[in-house]
């Protein structure tokens, strides 16, 4: 059995990573999406281990010191990180899985896994993703305008990704993400084929 492709979706703050993840598992529940931890507090309506695992920066440092991070960073004065173990066990298992990153993420990724697939969500402009932050009403307008500011920071990285995939609508992104797993696995590399 191959192994499982390991997907990395990165794009600022507001674009719709969270809601494009969700409609990937209604579309193919074997995808297992990584749930990532962190060390913020919950948004209103976010579950434990279901969103986020939320920890303390005392547990989030120790967890970097034993290695049992695939990948970590300093978002917006918080700790952000991959669980390692449940990201290995799925692949292993030849299921695709699914890492909802930043930027700073998705490259520490590529060093560690360099068969990782890259897609970067784009918003079709600073305007409507200005306008999607505002209606999410989670952060305060000088919260919003921070994360403009470190979207157009992120935005610069796009081309150095794999794919780059604009968000007008979320069915359209889904199912270019479901073609690029479809055609990832016709790669040699994810064929266990012996001919000799």
């Amino acid at each position: 059995m191959s192994a499982g492709l390991l997907l990395v979706l990165s794009g600022p703050s507001g674009v719709g990573k969270g809601t494009i993840c969700r409609r990937l598992i209604e579309r193919d529940p074997t995808l297992y999406l990584s749930i990532s931890m962190t060390t913020r507090p919950p948004r209103i309506g976010e579950k434990e281990g279901k969103d986020y695992f939320f920890v303390s920066e005392e547990r989030f440092l120790q967890l970097i010191a034993q290695d049992e991070l695939l990948e970590w960073a300093r978002v917006y004065s918080y700790y952000y990180g991959t669980p390692l173990g449940p990201v290995v066990e799925a692949r292993t298992a030849g299921r695709d899985v699914v890492l909802e990153i930043d930027v700073q993420g998705g490259f520490k990724v590529r060093e560690k896994v360099p068969d990782s697939i890259l897609i970067f969500i784009l918003p079709p402009s600073l305007e409507e993703l200005r306008a999607r932050l505002t209606q999410r009403g989670t952060e305060s307008g000088a919260a919003v305008e921070e994360r403009l500011r470190w979207a157009q920071k992120e935005l610069s990285f796009y081309r150095n990704y794999d794919y780059a995939i604009v968000n007008e609508r979320v069915e359209d992104v889904v199912g270019k993400i479901n073609a690029i797993r479809t055609a990832e696995k016709c790669r040699p590399r994810y064929l266990n084929l012996d001919f000799a």
